[in-house]
């Protein structure tokens, strides 16, 4: 707010003493606050100076030197406060997702070429399926006695409500185990690329959700392509496909028993994964135990390390490693990346691990069990296409774990 000036027909230096003429500076900075607070003091006229009024000056004719009253703003020399990401920044959070996404993938390629290897000189996918378990269960428990991980805060409540999503998990693990150890990897990462188809199909008619045209119309791609792959397959086994559909189907019932149960939950992915692996090992060991027993266990593995030497001691160490180390990275990405990315980075992976697999096992294939395979990988990345607005409501963080494409993770 400025005051206004203006000549009045009283003479000035009435009003004002020779001193206090001699102290106005050339340039004159003022608040009109601060000058009727001192005319106040000095017991000015109230004829000059009033408290209801806007300042008058009387009369500029004794005025010596020029006066120049102006106005200024406040003071901006203090930065304003926004968080911008620089250039520099910003190159760097890229150079840090695709840390992680390049970490991610050759994690689990690692596992699933060791994990074959193992279930090729030792056919018992229960036992295989019981070490990888227990080894990430282990590493866990290291990591939260050691204070490199936090422990979660859990109660009974927690646990009851983890149960049937452990009971869900352990039968698609076993599933998927199963399936690779009497099929080729990449025919059953080829299967197991129709989970979306499995988890919009059970959504709708067992949970009664709805889902937009586009969505359905995604599932025709991969169900084909699914298909034309399983029919062209040189070394297809009812059994191998069988698991991997089992396996899609459990996956997609643990996706729903962990929406509708752990709801407000403040348990981390990665922790979450941990007690998971956790509970699935004690479900899962004494149907090991029924199904092979260690009878069979012990035979295997004399005839095992015959056939393959010290090597198979490394190589199921390995795998049972890797199996969580893979799973551990990807829980860490979801913190950096949206869901959409990731499902398309998961997408991607499939890929790596498909295209791998048939390098170093020399897999036949034929053209169009190629050309289906590409069609159910292509249908797969369409289906995270139009689910975008979807992806774009949930958040970023770990706790992103519960939502619909924590199915494909595994």
């Amino acid at each position: 707010m400025l005051s206004s000036i203006k000549p009045s027909s009283s003479s000035f230096s009435t009003a004002i003493s020779g001193s206090v003429r001699r102290s106005i500076p050339t340039k004159l900075k003022f608040s009109p606050l601060l000058i009727i607070k001192n005319c106040h003091n000095q017991s000015f006229n109230a004829n000059v100076v009033s408290h209801q009024k806007p300042l008058h000056i009387s009369s500029a004719s004794n005025f010596k030197r020029e006066v120049k009253v102006e106005a200024y703003e406040a003071d901006r020399s203090r930065p304003l406060d926004i968080n911008i990401e620089l250039p520099d920044e910003q190159s760097a959070q890229k150079l840090k997702i695709g840390i992680y996404f390049a970490t991610w993938w050759a994690l689990n390629v690692v596992f699933n070429i060791y994990n074959k290897k193992v279930l090729n000189a030792f056919p018992y996918p229960w036992l295989t399926s019981t070490l990888s378990l227990a080894c990430g269960s282990l590493m866990m428990l290291v990591s939260w006695a050691t204070r490199i991980a936090d422990a979660p805060k859990t109660d009974l409540e927690f646990w009851k409500t983890l149960f049937p999503v452990a009971v869900a998990h352990t039968i698609g693990h076993v599933a998927a185990t199963v399936s690779m150890s009497k099929v080729a990897v990449s025919f059953t990462h080829i299967i197991k690329s129709g989970e979306p188809a499995f988890s919009v199909l059970v959504s709708r008619f067992f949970m009664g959700e709805t889902f937009p045209l586009p969505v359905y119309l995604s599932l025709l791609p991969i169900i084909g392509g699914c298909a034309l792959a399983a029919i062209t397959e040189l070394n297809f086994n009812i059994t191998g496909f069988m698991g991997a559909m089992i396996s899609n189907l459990a996956f997609v019932f643990r996706n729903i028993f962990s929406k509708k149960g752990m709801k407000g939950k403040s348990v981390s992915g990665m922790n979450y994964y941990a007690c998971l692996s956790m509970m699935s090992l004690v479900i899962l060991t004494p149907f090991s135990i029924a199904v092979e027993g260690p009878q069979m266990w012990a035979a295997g593995w004399q005839n095992a390390v015959s056939q393959v030497g010290p090597n198979f001691v490394w190589w199921v160490v390995a795998q049972s490693v890797f199996y969580h180390l893979y799973n551990q990275v990807s829980y860490m990405s979801l913190d950096q990346i949206s869901p959409l990315t990731f499902s398309i980075g998961n997408t991607m992976k499939r890929i790596s691990v498909i295209v791998a697999s048939i390098i170093i096992f020399h897999t036949p294939i034929q053209p169009v069990n190629a050309l289906g395979a590409a069609i159910a990988i292509f249908g797969t990345f369409l289906y995270s296409q139009v689910n975008k607005q979807t992806y774009s409501c949930l958040p970023t963080s770990s706790t992103w774990f519960f939502s619909e494409q924590f199915l494909v993770l595994i």
